[in-house]
């Protein structure tokens, strides 16, 4: 009887995840509907109903009065059962952005706060400025602490998650050991920790140039660094350590350079971008605000010579991967539009004879901060299943 009773309440389980799982996505459905997508019968779905509906997770959101006979009920997910936030933590250097970005949303995916603000790393223990971040949101929304399911944290570096370590980060506080924990126990919650550049994937994938693919690769070009991220039939590639993509990094040769390394930070990043931008006469006090400038009124080398520099770093990255598609991503090729993408492209046929697609970033919002977003909320999402299967 026992073994009868353990497969009775796994088979239950399964019935309620498979239901709740159709609720979040598409959602808005009768027991009509769920009976057709879970293949359950007419007593089972209202059984499943009934439980998922007194644990909190659903609701009845309407009547569907269209169809002949009693009204049928619609449900749909409890927005409010759980929720994740998502903080984007950013340099500062050349750019004069925001270092923090961060916001809160439901269980539908429904944005309930959001805002970005300065942080001096220098000054405020990180956990606890996190910490102090995400306090703000859950004041702003009105939202119980508990029911705040997952934060995940969008980070300029490269996340181990074996060492729960964040390398090649440049963030004051932020490299430091143990520092991860730390976060997770001030936060009280669950926590993901991923790099920026893969979060602006995630969003790519999910809502920009890169919906419906087989895979991309995504160049970031920053206001300050820049970072490759790599999308595999919607999964990313990071790596042993975390350090997948860490393309600013990669060395070039130069006979001029014998006294100090070159990189495509050099060649490309934000410093080099305001260098160039000095050197051509294009106003602007930030790397985006020249490159706006420049595509709004085409002229001279500026956009020739960076556009070369770009190319540079997508031959080494369709040499490497040869995806289908390159999309370029950031500030820079947001501020750059289809004028950069027309440049970028000429000088990449120029450079190899590769023949990726190239294309620019449709998202015209804070990347990182939607991939966080996104990420986050499937992560909610998955656990509140998982919960379900394993109660």
């Amino acid at each position: 009887m026992t073994r009868l009773a353990g497969s009775s309440k796994l088979l239950r389980a399964m019935n309620e995840s498979a239901a709740l799982a159709h609720l979040l996505d598409p959602g808005m459905l009768t027991r009509s509907d769920l009976r057709k997508l879970t293949a359950l019968s007419t007593p089972t779905i209202s059984e499943v109903l009934r439980r998922l509906t007194d644990a909190g997770l659903v609701n009845v959101v309407g009547h569907n009065s269209g169809r002949p006979g009693p009204n049928a009920e619609i449900y749909a997910a409890n927005p409010e059962a759980a929720y994740t936030a998502a903080v984007s933590v950013r340099d500062i250097g050349t750019s004069g952005t925001p270092s923090v970005t961060a916001a809160l949303c439901d269980l539908t995916g429904s944005v309930r706060a959001r805002f970005e603000s300065r942080v001096d790393f220098l000054a405020t223990e990180p956990a606890a400025a996190l910490a102090d971040v995400v306090a703000r949101l859950r004041e702003e929304a009105l939202v119980p602490a508990d029911r705040i399911r997952h934060v995940q944290l969008g980070v300029p570096g490269s996340y181990d998650p074996r060492t729960e370590t964040i390398r090649h980060v440049d963030v004051p506080g932020f490299g430091r050991a143990g520092l991860v924990p730390e976060i997770a126990a001030a936060l009280g919650t669950h926590i993901g920790v991923d790099n920026d550049v893969n979060l602006a994937a995630v969003a790519e994938r999910k809502r920009g140039t890169g919906r419906g693919v087989d895979g991309f690769a995504l160049l970031w070009i920053g206001q300050d660094g820049l970072g490759l991220a790599i999308d595999i039939n919607g999964s990313l590639i990071r790596g042993a350590r975390g350090g997948a993509g860490e393309i600013g990094y990669m060395p070039l040769y130069s006979p001029d350079s014998t006294h100090r390394k070159l990189d495509l930070q050099d060649l490309f990043g934000g410093a080099a971008i305001l260098a160039l931008a000095r050197d051509n006469g294009i106003p602007g006090h930030t790397p985006a605000d020249v490159v706006r400038a420049a595509a709004a009124k085409p002229s001279g080398d500026f956009l020739t010579t960076l556009a070369d520099r770009i190319a540079v770093g997508l031959a080494a990255v369709t040499a490497v991967l040869d995806p289908y598609l390159v999309v370029l991503a950031g500030p820079i090729a947001q501020a750059g539009g289809d004028t950069l993408l027309t440049a970028v492209t000429a000088a990449a046929r120029r450079t190899a004879p590769l023949e990726s697609t190239i294309a620019v970033t449709t998202i015209d919002d804070d990347a990182v901060l939607l991939g966080a977003l996104d990420a986050g909320l499937t992560a909610v999402r998955e656990a509140l299943i998982t919960a379900i299967r394993d109660s």
